[in-house]
């Protein structure tokens, strides 16, 4: 037989309905989609008998497109879907989900497909496809158990509308789908047209943002800025990326300042560049700003967050550490060294790394604003930080890959300039202080775990 089977289950410590009714939200699919895919939703017409999902992935080297129908769909019980074109001969996938009593259930993922070719295929990537299809359901159930245990930790939550600054970026093409999944709507600042009535158009710079059409939101998360890593700090570069943060926080509260009805909390994701380079010292948000352009540009910003204070609303600046991710970021960009066995250390490797993987950073945003204890500056660092020649040493085992191969710090400071210092070389050493006091419950606290899980190994 060519028809081959993939079966997995998790037990969820929630109801059956609630974790079908998660699956049927928009965002649930993005969600559910690794970091280390490359994968574009082209049409997804919602969950029900006859809607149509359509995907444009890889499939090794090779760029294919996936549609897909769903099927049999019972409520609060199972959909299958069903291959209409893509890379299998055919494919048929049933989620199951069976209640276990009132407040646990599990959920089966029952596959079966054939592969081309037959029983040359078989051989040929039969292995392969078992595999990546293990290293798929693993991260997705683990996903799926971590956003529904949410409800234990916060109870029933009412939908809220969420406005969003940055959107389009790592940290808001995580966010988003998260807190749609969740249950809330969200609204996204742009600086283009708007294409529909998620949208409403902003000029940060300019100051431009109709504070009439902000009508409704209950909570404001604001991730838009200059990417600090996104060349060497020249003059220019600095110039923009110091007046994209507080010329942009500031058009926002002047836009809540002229609302009648203002959100609750408003959110902006800071950054642990505010403590400079502290060698071994153990931060916390009580320590006082550090030097350098970092931490210059880290303290004028929240000083405009905190204006909304005197607004009445509830103002967090979450300080955010290397956020670990492939889809972006510092991790994106060393994989390919270590990939190809030629990673290592930077400049000495003493100096502290303070990370947090995506799904706590995004974690800890909810929680910011549904936890009133959040309040000024919160550190959105996972509780264990390592050094630079640790995380080097972890990320190469999870990977089996070697990283013996230093980069010196010359090397670093002639191709970076000033960033190399302030952004790779310098030692923060954040612990997460407030967080850990509001009760937030960390999926990663372990760097070995979240490189795992964000990378599949």
């Amino acid at each position: 037989m060519s028809v081959q089977c993939f079966t997995q289950t998790i037990r969820l410590r929630r109801p059956a309905s609630e974790v079908f009714a998660w699956h049927t939200r928009p965002g649930a699919l993005a969600r559910l989609t690794p970091p280390w895919e490359r994968v574009d939703v082209t049409r997804h017409d919602g969950i029900h008998t006859g809607a149509r999902v359509s995907l444009a992935t890889k499939v090794g080297p090779v760029r294919v497109t996936w549609e897909v129908e769903h099927r049999d769909f019972e409520d609060g019980k199972q959909f299958r879907d069903v291959q209409l074109s893509g890379p299998f001969k055919s494919w048929e996938h049933a989620h199951l989900f069976e209640p276990e009593d009132a407040a646990a259930s599990t959920l089966t993922e029952d596959i079966r497909y054939e592969l081309p070719g037959g029983a040359l295929g078989n051989w040929l990537a039969g292995g392969w496809t078992q595999r990546k299809l293990a290293r798929l359901f693993t991260y997705r159930h683990a996903v799926t158990r971590d956003d529904m245990e949410l409800r234990s930790l916060h109870g029933a939550v009412r939908s809220m509308q969420f406005l969003i600054s940055g959107a389009s970026g790592l940290v808001g093409r995580a966010l988003v789908p998260f807190l749609e999944s969740q249950g809330h709507s969200v609204v996204k600042l742009v600086r283009r047209q708007p294409t529909g009535a998620g949208e409403i158009f902003w000029d940060p710079l300019r100051g431009e943002l109709d504070p009439v059409k902000l009508r409704g939101v209950d909570a404001v998360i604001h991730l838009a800025g200059e990417n600090v890593a996104g060349g060497r700090w020249t003059k220019e570069r600095r110039e923009a990326i110091l007046e994209s943060r507080v010329k942009g926080t500031r058009t926002l509260v002047a836009a809540l300042e002229k609302m009648r009805h203002r959100p609750f909390v408003c959110v902006r994701s800071a950054a642990i560049g505010i403590y400079g380079n502290r060698g071994e010292e153990r931060l916390t948000e009580e320590a006082a700003p550090g030097s350098g352009f970092l931490a210059e540009v880290c303290v004028a910003w929240e000083k405009e967050v905190a204006a909304a204070e005197e607004l009445g609303l509830r103002a967090v600046a979450l300080r955010t550490g290397v956020v670990l991710t492939p889809a972006g970021g510092a991790l994106a960009k060393l994989l390919p060294a270590f990939w190809a066995g030629v990673g290592g250390r930077m400049g000495s490797g003493r100096q502290w790394w303070s990370w947090i993987s995506m799904d706590d950073l995004v974690g800890a945003l909810y929680h910011a604003v549904l936890d009133q204890r959040c309040a000024g500056p919160v550190n959105a660092v996972a509780p264990a930080p390592v050094t630079n020649a640790v995380f080097v040493e972890t990320l190469a085992r999870v990977l089996k890959r070697p990283g013996i191969v230093p980069v010196p710090a010359w090397v670093l400071r002639t191709a970076l300039g000033d960033m190399a210092d302030e952004a790779l070389l310098a030692s923060v050493r954040v612990v997460p202080s407030r967080l850990n006091e509001a009760g937030y419950r960390f999926r990663h606290e372990k760097l070995e775990d979240a490189l795992r899980h964000v990378l599949g190994r």
